[in-house]
Order: C-alpha cells, then sequence, then structure tokens
C-alpha cells in the first residue's frame, strides 16, 4: 500500500467588498495585513481606489496592495491585475515617499496585463460613441485592455524581458490606431508612449515573479495569505449589474483564476460593506437618495471618487443585494464599514424586499433595467458620536439593534465595526 504523508495546509483568506465599490477594502486590509505574511491583489487596475489613513495621514492606492505600509509584508500583484505604466510609476513614487516598502517588499507577476496608452483612447473613445447609454468608465483603459486579454492579443509584464517587446508592442498599437481612426478619435500618442517606455524601465525596478508558482509554494511552507480584491461585487462581470460592471470577476472565485490558488485552498472570506450604500457612475441603484438625506451621507462620508473625484450616488443599505453577494463569495466573516456616517439621523431605513411588477420579491431579478421600488424597514437611529467608541460595551443599544437584525437576516456575523477611517478606529466584534 501507499502511504501518505498528513499535513496541514494553509489556505488563502480572501477580502473583497459585497457592494458597488468603495466599500473600505483599503482600511481593513491595512488593518488585517498585520496578520498576513503575503497580501495580494487578484483583479482590476489603476481603476481601483484603497484609502488607508493612519498617523494623521491619508493614503490612497491603485494598484499597489494594501499591504506595502507594513515592514515585512510581502505584497504581490496577481496575474489577474492589469497595470497601467504609467500611473504605477507615479503610485510607486508616492507611496515610497510616504513609508511604503514598494522597493523591497512589492512583487509583479509576470502574467498580468500591461496597459497601453492606446487602450486609455480607445476607453474613452467607446464611452463617448455610447452618448447617453455609457457605462461610466473611469477612463483608465481597464475594459480595452481585459478585451485584448481575453482575445488572446494583450502584451503582459513578462513580456517585456524578451528581446522582440517592442515589436509585440508597436503590433498591437497599430491594431489600436485603425480603430481609433474609424472612429474618428483625435488624439496625441507621441508623447505618451515616450512616457509609457520610461515607466517600463521604472517598473523593471520592481522583481517580477510567475506568481502562481510563488502564491502556492508559500502556502506549502506555511505562509499565510490575504488576496485583496478591488470593485465590489455588484460590479462583476459575470454576476453584477450588467452592462454597468467592470471587466474583471470581483468575486471570490476571481482569487482561483487571478492568483492560481484552487478552490480547496480558500479559505475565510470576509465581506466588506458600508453600513448604507454608495455607487459611482451609471446603472442601477434602487435605494438611491436624491433628498437631504442623501447630500448628508454624501457631505458626512466623503463619499467622493478616491480615483476619479467623482461625487458617489448614495443611498440606504440594501439587503436583497447584500444577501446575494454574501451568497456568491460564500461570505464566512462581515465587515461593516462607516456606520459613524449614520450618526446624526433620527431614522434609519434598510431595504428588506423589492416590489417588482406588483409583488414583493427578495431576490434580484434578472431585467435589472426595469424599475424595482424598495419595501423599507426602518430603525431609530442612535443621535451620538460613536467615532471616539474603542469597547464593544459602548456600542449604543440603537446601533446593536441595527447590526443584529443585519446578521439576523444574512446569517452571517459582523465581525469588525469600523467608527471611523483611522486604524484604531476598529472594533473587534467577535472574540
Amino acid at each position: 500500500m501507499i502511504y501518505f504523508k498528513k499535513f496541514i495546509q494553509m489556505k488563502t483568506d480572501v477580502l473583497l467588498g459585497l457592494q458597488w465599490g468603495d466599500e473600505g477594502k483599503g482600511k481593513i486590509i491595512d488593518v488585517l495585513s498585520e496578520n498576513y505574511d503575503i497580501v495580494a491583489r487578484f483583479q482590476g487596475g489603476p481603476n481601483a481606489g484603497h484609502t488607508l489613513e493612519f498617523n494623521d495621514i491619508k493614503h490612497v492606492l491603485h494598484t499597489i496592495p494594501s499591504g506595502i505600509f507594513r515592514e515585512n509584508k510581502i505584497n504581490v500583484i496577481g496575474n489577474g491585475v492589469v497595470l497601467d505604466p504609467i500611473s504605477f510609476r507615479h503610485e510607486l513614487e508616492s507611496t515610497a515617499k510616504r513609508g511604503g516598502f514598494v522597493y523591497e517588499n512589492l512583487f509583479i507577476s509576470r502574467k498580468a496585463h500591461l496597459i497601453l496608452p492606446t487602450h486609455r483612447m480607445l476607453d474613452a473613445a467607446n464611452e463617448k460613441a455610447k452618448g447617453n447609454d455609457k457605462i461610466g468608465s473611469t477612463l483608465k483603459g481597464i475594459g480595452p485592455a481585459y478585451t485584448d486579454k481575453t482575445a488572446r492579443m494583450g502584451l503582459r509584464v513578462g513580456d517585456t524581458e524578451l528581446t522582440d517587446f517592442k515589436f509585440r508592442y508597436e503590433k498591437l498599437r497599430d491594431y489600436h490606431l485603425k480603430a481609433l481612426k474609424q472612429m474618428n478619435f483625435e488624439f496625441d500618442l507621441e508623447r505618451e508612449e515616450l512616457d509609457w517606455f520610461s515607466a517600463i524601465e521604472e517598473m523593471k525596478k520592481i522583481r517580477f515573479i510567475d506568481s502562481e508558482f510563488y502564491i502556492n509554494d508559500a502556502l506549502s511552507a506555511g505562509k499565510s495569505i490575504l488576496a485583496e480584491g478591488a470593485q465590489g461585487s455588484l460590479l462583476d462581470i459575470d454576476f453584477g449589474s450588467y452592462p454597468f460592471v467592470t471587466s474583471s470577476n470581483t468575486c471570490c472565485a476571481g482569487v482561483c483564476s487571478g492568483l492560481g490558488v484552487a478552490p480547496s485552498k480558500i479559505g475565510e472570506v470576509f465581506g466588506v460593506f458600508k453600513a448604507y450604500c454608495t455607487r459611482v457612475g451609471s446603472g442601477p441603484f434602487p435605494t438611491e437618495l436624491f433628498d437631504e438625506t442623501g447630500l448628508h451621507l454624501r457631505e458626512k462620508g466623503h463619499e467622493f471618487g478616491s480615483t476619479t473625484g467623482r461625487p458617489r450616488r448614495c443611498g440606504w443599505l440594501d439587503l436583497v443585494a447584500l444577501k446575494y453577494a454574501v451568497m456568491l463569495n460564500g461570505v464566512t466573516k462581515l465587515y461593516m464599514m462607516k456606520a459613524d456616517v449614520l450618526d446624526e439621523l433620527p431614522t434609519i431605513k434598510v431595504c428588506v424586499a423589492y416590489k417588482y411588477q406588483n409583488q414583493n420579491i427578495d431576490y434580484i431579478p434578472y431585467d435589472i433595467k426595469e424599475p424595482l421600488t424598495p419595501v423599507y424597514k426602518e430603525f431609530s437611529g442612535w443621535n451620538c458620536d460613536i467615532s471616539k467608541i474603542t469597547k464593544v460595551a459602548e456600542i449604543p443599544t440603537a446601533l446593536n439593534e441595527y447590526i443584529r437584525f443585519i446578521e439576523n437576516a444574512i446569517n452571517v456575523p459582523v465581525d469588525i465595526l469600523s467608527v471611523g477611517p483611522n486604524r484604531k478606529q476598529t472594533l473587534k466584534m467577535c472574540l
């Protein structure tokens, strides 16, 4: 008989957003990264904006994983990410100046795809052509880069190490230029092209790795890994509010393809959500508020895009959508963000169902373009400042009731409560 040696296999924990992005993932990754050896981004690109705040300084990261300010923590940009060398160079410089360990602790997957200057031009041209049907793209070239990836014609980080890289670049660039000419889109490529190649040389100062081997070898060696998602589950290319979605798989399944991790090696799944909802750009938003309460949420929550600066649409928490995201991701723990933004509201509402085609439903229908009227449950506000709370015992009764209702509805515990943007304004609920 053949006997197999028994051993404990480490698993990759996952942290991702459960709404339309901007949930506060950057802060939580920063808090959690202290307990992990490796933080790895598995999808998205510079359209992400993860905000971290500590020592009274705010840091915004777009492509670099959010564990970069922790000494001796490795940060990996996975193969599922698309990378723009120009914006990446700026991010490297600003992060290094602020104390990030970019040149020591940052690795890039050779299989991550590159965003060309012409990708950004195609993004702008496509969005302009859509007119009133535009998606609300960040115009960072994300969509066209992923399009080339799936069309099997994209450029990858590892290609920059090959002797024929310039030829590969020019072949793809010329293909893009033909499309831009047909769309009558005006642009100045020469200057951007020079900047792009200069940024490629700066990018080469970071260590390139075959990340699928690196990640799995680390797991076998007993290293702990936290996979960091960008955007939110409701923007997933397959399961989000299509076509108003991003161009990658933002759900937990994206970890497997975006890092080369087998499904059996996924551990805890941490789902981040706001105590209310926001959305940037076009697309359905059943609980959106157009009144003074919506404006209050935007101002109090500083709801302006960290990447684009665009004002976010704001509304009440949507439990129908939240349950859907929890189901898709297999969430094991919930992290509730920005509860302090609701401090001054006398009444708080939660959407528990939709009125759709003259009946109440508790699921997201296929035809999301048809109006959905939210059915609300009301809660009394806590009417006090919770931003200085340091103990779970200090949480006001009304907020506890709000949290318990969410937990019972979702059937997943709220493990962390955030009461402010700083690292220290984080309460561990389940001990």
